[in-house]
């Protein structure tokens, strides 16, 4: 797989250390590859949803108390997706609702943005028992949901907050804490992986880091819409000069 640095980014042996400037890594395109959810295939989001509501494709299924699909527009720009939900989200049905769900709405509006302007979801649709890690077979089995989520709202960019939601989304490459911050194309779909919330909650040491992401974020956005502007400004024809009437007619 080819991979081309357009900037460079300094990283601190931990993992922590805030980035100078996002990098932005184009990664080539995988001929047939793509988010076709395989053995699913929905009209919209809502009818996702009600399918997740009744999935037991996983054990997860049976434990649950309420499935978590997802929440936001169809039409969001961005769309963020985390690893799993937990207690607070398993209770209501929503996700990022507790701490974790705080420092995003916090961490999104600072870069002028609010949660009903993105799509948050997960690689897991119900809680793991005690807030394990997710299993690869539950991954696997919830993979087509987020396959379809992602073909149906075809986002500009795709936000990837942690570890688990890299690996599903990046398979085999670099760990979190060496691509935070960078812009990531790959089958024509944009990345940037962040920092979990949780984890800077956890690890207060991550929470500039974490702040430092969200800024390269806002940074990717405001570089995309100065170009569509300037995209505009291209395809928007002269206005003729108005002709000016003689003494003659």
């Amino acid at each position: 797989m080819a991979i081309a640095a357009h900037a460079a980014n300094s990283t601190a042996a931990d993992g922590a250390a805030e980035t100078s400037k996002p990098v932005e890594i184009q990664y080539a395109a995988t001929p047939g590859r793509g988010y076709t959810g395989r053995g699913l295939d929905f009209v919209d989001l809502g009818a996702l949803a009600r399918d997740v509501h009744e999935c037991r494709r996983c054990p997860l299924g049976f434990s649950r108390t309420h499935a978590v699909p997802g929440v936001g527009p169809s039409s969001a720009r961005i769309m963020v997706v985390g690893e799993a939900p937990g207690q607070n989200e398993d209770q209501q049905g929503e996700p990022f609702v507790g701490a974790a769900g705080k420092l995003l709405d916090q961490l999104l509006r600072g870069i002028g943005l609010s949660r009903s302007d993105v799509f948050i979801t997960n690689i897991l649709k119900c809680r793991p028992p005690n807030n394990r890690d997710p299993q690869p077979a539950e991954v696997q089995a919830c993979s087509p949901y987020l396959e379809q989520q992602l073909q149906l709202i075809k986002p500009e960019v795709v936000l990837i907050l942690g570890r688990h939601a890299l690996a599903r989304l990046l398979p085999g490459q670099e760990s979190i804490s060496r691509l935070h911050g960078h812009v990531i194309v790959k089958d024509a779909v944009t990345y940037i992986p962040v920092y979990h919330p949780a984890a800077a909650l956890y690890n207060s040491f991550l929470m500039g880091p974490l702040q430092q992401d969200f800024k390269a974020v806002k940074a990717h956005l405001d570089r995309v819409e100065e170009r569509r502007r300037a995209a505009t400004l291209v395809a928007t024809p002269a206005p003729k000069p108005e002709e000016q009437l003689t003494l003659f007619g």
